[in-house]
């Protein structure tokens, strides 16, 4: 059958409908957002003198969820403009329109009688043939179904969103006995290509995939914290990004989700749970049944195993609870030797070793966590899993981790973790010791031809990994030989069909003089013998940006020739990828700032993410974009001018967006920014990204790609606007909105927009714009106000505002 999603009905607007309601309106979707009616007025809507009939009072429910939902931080829309997709209503009177829905969503409370019932409802409206799913976490899916039709039950599924729905990747997918095939194979496809999701098909077990899994390492983290008397900072120390977990780590997490949230799918899963192995450790530890009872729940109570509180002066401090005591103290720092050794060690997978081998309590801590993970995932598998990869795939898109447990585990060798998992008193299942006496030493290889493989359990052999068939993974093709060229800071490598990818792999893929030389190598390369270059990598982050710590050492040393030189390199490396004689395509991704937004801004097409923070950052710092980025920002500018908008107005919006240094909250609100323009793509899935870029380039290729020519009638307005600009800037200042080095560097930037002091309108070049881009660059490296700006950043990572 072929089926097309244009219209959702999400049943349900708490925090997860009402944010499963804006991802679909997110990618286009119409929604119909219905939650109950309301059984009595407020005092409010007594006061107006309103009746239970009226429109207003009926959807208060939702309607304030909705509205709850458009003005968070973190934002799930990508435009709050995208909300106008969502039409809201109640079960009573609005229950009928989900007829003309192609998919409806129940995301009631967590209640069997309360879901049934429902269905019940939806059974009297719902289109034969229409899919009909639940996001439920914790009720077993074929109970749902129980007492249904055929039809409902052929086209029922679990579809278990992780909260935020927009920014975890992590779907489930749980069909009951009755779920049709097609049914599946239409999630698993909609959910990757059209919400970008990493879609896992999960069997109807208590906490089905990710819960199961995460919750147990979240409680044994907690039970081996007590065995060995660390304290709460010490244990999230360990558990966070050493390990390739999120800096909030264990305890601070659930502080965050909410220390109820914890206890009541930890008791769930103990009950649910009468014949798991390890289900001595889904009983909670005394002190979480101690603060459960105290009602300390973490952010939502304002205390849990952390608590802010107002220090000397009235400074805020960051509080620990003292898990012997039971009381809160001031936060320490924490430091162990393991992690000492570990601080030099770029690559997550080479820590593990060092991490286990260690000789003290951190040492301990992780040979008992791994030991007790390794048992536990082993034994997960048929029943929770046929797959191996799908417990990897579900823990790092659903709880954040950078390495699933089976990698971690091969990152470790094999026999080492069954090691470490019979020390800590744990029986892994014995599959794996029949893998590795059959010769099979991994869990993962990867072959020559690029294809990721998974230990099949079944049939005792290594089987691809499936799904991932239209992914490009750097990784793959750089085990299977693929790298042409590389240095420290970037490589080149071949992603077939003629096309080359530059990679970055420095710090935080900063630009530095590796990554500039990686980028004219790729260029060259790709002019040389391939059709056309992608720039992209597998990091979380496409790019933090310029090497700001270089910046600052030449400035320092007031060596303005080596900084000059080192600025012009950048300049004119980014204008020979715009100028070279094949397509360049750009992958923004996760942080794209400074530099690296510069580059984008330089390539021919952009492949972004739909998650991009896109953003030209560098007036935080004291300085103006020193790399083709105030330049292009003005020529992009320049071509609007005939699109009927006041150009002034054009130029200062620009300006606006520069000097405020926005950074946009997603791909799509890169286009109203101007970093990204027509032609431009964005892919809902940014494991596909690399892939998308690839057969853009192809496209731009076969379509018959010609070097294009540097532009020499780029239209600057020269004193009208400065004067214009400088006027406001100096208003700003008086009114004490911005500090007199922001007005030096507004007034700096705004000299470079306008093309200098000419004496009115001209058209200039490229290479004119970037001479006094660079020229203004230079003079506010020489500031010492700019030097304690990026000093400040440098050191502390917080923005000076000086």
């Amino acid at each position: 059958m072929n089926r097309t999603i244009k219209k959702v009905a999400v049943l349900g607007s708490g925090v997860m409908g009402s944010r499963i309601a804006c991802h679909f309106a997110n990618i286009g979707v119409q929604v119909l957002l219905l939650d109950i009616a309301p059984k009595e007025l407020t005092p409010d809507e007594e006061k107006k003198g309103l009746k239970l009939e009226a429109a207003a009072v009926r959807n208060r429910i939702v309607n304030a969820a909705l509205q709850a939902a458009i003005v968070a931080n973190p934002s799930p829309l990508y435009r709050k403009a995208d909300a106008s997709r969502i039409k809201t209503g109640n079960f009573d009177d609005n229950l009928k329109e989900i007829a003309g829905c192609d998919w409806t969503i129940e995301v009631v409370i967590e209640r069997l009688d309360i879901k049934k019932g429902l269905y019940e409802k939806v059974e009297q409206f719902r289109k034969p043939g229409t899919l009909i799913t639940s996001n439920t976490s914790g009720i077993p899916i074929h109970l749902l179904a129980e007492g249904r039709s055929e039809d409902f039950k052929q086209h029922f599924a679990g579809t278990h969103f992780f909260n935020p729905p927009r920014y975890l990747k992590l779907l489930e997918i749980i069909p009951t006995p009755d779920t049709k095939p097609e049914v599946l194979d239409f999630l698993q496809h909609y959910g990757d290509l059209y919400l970008g999701k990493t879609v896992v098909l999960a069997k109807d077990t208590p906490g089905f995939i990710a819960n199961r899994v995460g919750v147990f390492a979240l409680l044994d983290a907690m039970q081996t914290m007590q065995k060995l008397g660390l304290t709460v900072e010490e244990t999230d120390k360990l558990t966070g990004p050493v390990i390739g977990h999120a800096k909030s780590a264990t305890l601070r997490t659930s502080d965050v989700v909410g220390l109820d949230t914890t206890i009541n799918v930890a008791n769930g899963l103990a009950q649910g749970l009468p014949n798991d192995e390890a289900k001595d450790v889904f009983v909670l530890p005394d002190f979480v049944k101690k603060m459960g009872e105290s009602k300390w729940l973490g952010d939502k109570t304002g205390q849990g195993f952390y608590k802010k509180v107002k220090g000397e002066g009235g400074k805020s401090e960051i509080h620990a609870l003292d898990l012997s005591t039971m009381e809160y103290k001031p936060s320490q720092k924490v430091k162990f030797a393991t992690l000492e050794m570990t601080k030099t060690i770029e690559k997550l997978a080479d820590r593990f070793k060092v991490l286990v081998a260690g000789k003290d309590k951190a040492g301990e801590f992780y040979r008992l966590s791994f030991g007790s993970l390794f048992s536990y995932v082993s034994n997960r598998i048929p029943e929770i899993s046929d797959g191996l990869f799908k417990l990897d795939d579900a823990l790092r898109a659903g709880f954040g981790w950078e390495m699933g447990p089976f990698e971690t585990w091969d990152a470790l060798g094999v026999q080492a973790g069954l090691d470490l998992a019979k020390a800590a008193g744990r029986t892994p299942a014995p599959w794996v010791e029949e893998m590795l006496a059959a010769g099979n030493t991994t869990f993962y290889k990867v072959t020559e031809a690029g294809v990721r493989q998974f230990y099949d359990i079944a049939s005792k052999s290594y089987q691809s990994v499936p799904g991932v068939e239209n992914f490009i993974i750097l990784d793959n093709l750089r085990a299977s030989g693929k790298v042409l060229w590389k240095n420290s800071g970037a490589s080149v490598i071949d992603l077939g069909d003629g096309i080359l990818n530059v990679e970055f792999h420095s710090k935080m893929n900063a630009l530095g003089t590796d990554v500039i030389q990686g980028l004219l190598k790729g260029v060259e390369m790709a002019e040389a013998g391939y059709r056309g270059l992608v720039v992209g990598n597998d990091a979380p982050n496409f790019s933090a940006g310029a090497n700001l710590g270089l910046v600052y050492m030449q400035a320092l040393d007031q060596d303005f020739d080596e900084l000059n030189m080192m600025i012009q390199q950048f300049q004119q490396a980014m204008m020979r990828m715009r100028y070279s004689s094949i397509p360049v395509v750009g992958t923004p991704h996760g942080l794209t700032l400074g530099g690296g937004c510069e580059l984008n801004l330089h390539c021919d097409r952009v492949v972004a993410a739909a998650e991009s923070y896109i953003g030209l950052v560098e007036f935080g710092v004291g300085l103006i974009p020193g790399g083709g980025g105030t330049k292009e920002m003005t020529l992009r500018t320049a071509l609007k001018y005939e699109d009927g908008e006041p150009e002034f107005n054009l130029l200062r919006n620009t300006y606006m967006t520069i000097s405020t240094a926005k950074v946009s909250t997603s791909a799509a609100e890169a286009f109203d920014l101007g970093y990204l323009r027509r032609g431009d793509e964005v892919v809902l899935n940014s494991n596909r990204v690399i892939a998308q870029a690839k057969a853009a380039a192809i496209d731009m290729a076969d379509a018959g790609y010609t070097q294009p020519l540097q532009k020499t009638n780029i239209k600057v307005h020269g004193k009208g606007a400065l004067a214009m600009f400088k006027t406001g800037v100096y208003a700003m200042q008086q009114g004490n909105y911005i500090s007199t080095h922001d007005q030096l560097i507004a007034d700096k930037l705004a000299y470079v927009m306008c093309g200098g002091d000419l004496s009115s309108p001209t058209e200039v070049s490229e290479q004119y714009l970037l001479d006094l881009e660079r020229e203004a660059f230079l003079s506010l490296c020489g500031e010492r106000k700019t030097l304690e700006r990026i000093q400040s950043i440098l050191t502390t990572g917080k923005p000076l505002r000086n």
